[in-house]
């Protein structure tokens, strides 16, 4: 198939989109009642739900798992799929969308530290740079030299899910060397769903929330976006379109979700940052851009098709290609 990169940055594009409201829809959720696990397990369920029956209708052989791909299949869907979105879940419950996203997307840095010093991988000198940016970025965000603004528990959880996240890319690289990113993907949902129910059984869940409104919509309809088109249908997008770009573009022209997160929320939820704010966003985003750029990445020894997947922490984590630098997950 003939690379059409203008067609892939659409699609990224759209993806970003899609994601970007999916804060603050999720956080509209949470408003009407539901808690960070019960969002998070009701997100993972539908979305394991809708992958399977198109995965199921597609390609049902990819399904199929061995023994000895449990361990990697369920720590990569309790800590992408779980973990990650119930942290971000709690730091939007208690931070600005657009200020937690930018917590959670500092996770590219984590693994391009991971590769130099766990890894011992050569990196370019552009990894401190782009680290010191992203220091002083969090720092303006924060305001740290004044009284804190911010919710220590949200900014703990929104640096946690970052953590997370990278621990996810890390486990990914492996199951993406080995299965198709949809049907892996799908058994990571399927994983944290199992979880969630384990941890808040379905027969406690609030039903009579569904009926609710939050900010004059029904809860169940923008339940139904958090799964539909906030987890599978900005998955879907980002999958097709690393067949056009190659991940670390992708990953740059992702960028716009936290942006378009931002500014979703100061439309629909009043969240204005202020200008030290906007600075320290604006170095983050610098400092991400040069750390998805700084890691070398070694020859191929032979081509593949496969991807890690995330999601943003602002839900579904998006595909990447093993060895680099992952393009972020929405959340």
């Amino acid at each position: 198939m003939t690379a059409r990169p203008a067609l892939g940055a659409a699609m990224v594009v759209a993806s970003g989109a899609l994601f970007a409201v999916n804060g603050t829809v999720s956080k509209l959720v949470l408003r009407a009642g539901l808690d960070p696990m019960q969002l998070t397990t009701l997100r993972a369920t539908g979305a394991f739900a809708g992958l399977l029956v198109l995965t199921l209708a597609l390609h049902p052989r990819r399904l199929r798992f061995t023994r000895r791909e449990l361990p990697l299949l369920i720590g990569y869907g309790l800590a992408g799929f779980a973990f990650v979105p119930l942290l971000y879940f709690i730091a939007i419950s208690r931070l600005p969308v657009g200020i937690a996203l930018l917590f959670e997307y500092t996770a590219p840095l984590l693994v391009a530290l991971w590769a130099r010093f766990g890894r011992r991988q050569p990196v370019r000198r552009r990894l401190w740079i782009g680290l010191s940016l992203s220091l002083a970025g969090l720092a303006g965000v924060a305001e740290l030299w004044g009284d804190l603004r911010l919710d220590p528990v949200g900014i703990a959880a929104g640096l946690g899910a970052a953590t997370l996240l990278a621990v996810y890319y890390l486990i990914g690289a492996n199951g993406a060397a080995r299965r198709d990113p949809v049907s892996l993907t799908c058994l990571a949902f399927g994983a944290a769903a199992v979880a969630g129910s384990v941890i808040r059984p379905w027969w406690r869940f609030p039903g009579h929330l569904l009926s609710a409104t939050s900010a004059g919509l029904p809860v169940w309809l923008l339940c139904c976006y958090v799964v539909i088109l906030g987890s599978i249908a900005p998955y879907l997008l980002v999958t097709a379109a690393l067949r056009h770009l190659p991940p670390t573009s992708a990953g740059i022209v992702g960028m716009v979700e936290p942006v378009f997160a931002g500014g979703v929320a100061w439309l629909a939820l009043g969240e204005a940052l202020t200008p030290t704010q906007l600075a320290g966003a604006a170095l983050i985003l610098a400092g991400v851009v040069l750390a998805e750029t700084a890691r070398t990445t070694a020859p191929a020894t032979a081509p593949t098709t496969a991807g890690t997947a995330r999601t943003t922490a602002t839900g579904a984590p998006r595909p990447a290609v093993p060895n680099t630098v992952p393009e972020l997950p929405p959340t």
